[in-house]
């Protein structure tokens, strides 16, 4: 059989019930990257920024989806056409979060002052994407990142923001994310909250550093990324 050929759905299940070796090396080849980008901002939001700490935390995905005979593929339902992806970014997040906590734990127990978080990026440039667009919404982007870091309450705030916008979790997704402690409806509040601020903010002529578009070309792209759920 050739695995590659298979969909998402027919791969998982492949998986989680054959065990067989090409199945799973197709698993990798297809989904490492994404658990490696998830696991990687997140953990460099947190100070963290070695690549051996990321390769072991992508492993340690992998045992959890392994864990118990497969149970995370066995029992997966998808609901709409990438709800695995969003099972395994939550997979991914959770892991780096037990990570820092363990980490910040280690240090305030030895007595050392618990790192500050660092001014992470909150994408990974694509050295393929060039020219005036790409450089404008990076420009945008990192606009909208130093405006959350004034309004969020917290730096859970602002990650559950991107985890949204950059990542495409859903509010369900985001609430599943064990350390945050929030119901769906609590993340679709800070959700609310940081769309209305943000607007409000990006709205101020002092505040529009770097002109994302012109005109209503600007408007417009604030419109796509914070227009409410449900808006077409």
């Amino acid at each position: 059989m050739i695995y590659r050929s298979l969909s998402c759905d027919e791969l998982v299940h492949a998986c989680a019930e054959s065990g067989n070796a090409e199945a799973w090396q197709e698993f990798v080849c297809r989904f490492e990257k994404l658990i490696s980008l998830v696991v990687w901002r997140i953990v460099r939001r947190y100070g963290e920024d070695n690549h051996a700490v990321v390769k072991d935390l992508v492993q340690e995905a992998y045992a959890k989806i392994c864990d118990d005979d497969c149970r995370l593929l066995r029992d997966f339902k998808a609901h709409h056409e990438d709800a695995f992806f969003g099972m395994l970014k939550v997979t991914a997040a959770n892991v780096a979060h037990d990570y820092v906590r363990a980490r910040d734990c280690i240090k305030r127990g030895s007595g050392k002052a618990d790192s500050e978080l660092n001014e992470a990026e909150v994408f990974v440039p694509d050295p393929h994407h060039t020219g005036p667009d790409h450089i404008e919404r990076q420009i945008l982007l990192q606009e909208i990142d130093r405006i959350l870091s004034t309004i969020s309450s917290g730096e859970r705030d602002r990650e559950i923001f991107w985890l949204h916008y950059r990542q495409g979790l859903t509010a369900s997704d985001i609430a599943k994310i064990s350390s945050y402690g929030l119901t769906a409806k609590g993340v679709e509040s800070i959700l609310h909250r940081l769309r209305s601020q943000l607007r409000a903010r990006l709205a101020e002529p002092a505040m529009r550093v770097g002109q994302p578009r012109s005109g209503a070309e600007g408007i417009q792209e604030e419109k796509t990324l914070f227009k409410e759920e449900g808006q077409p």
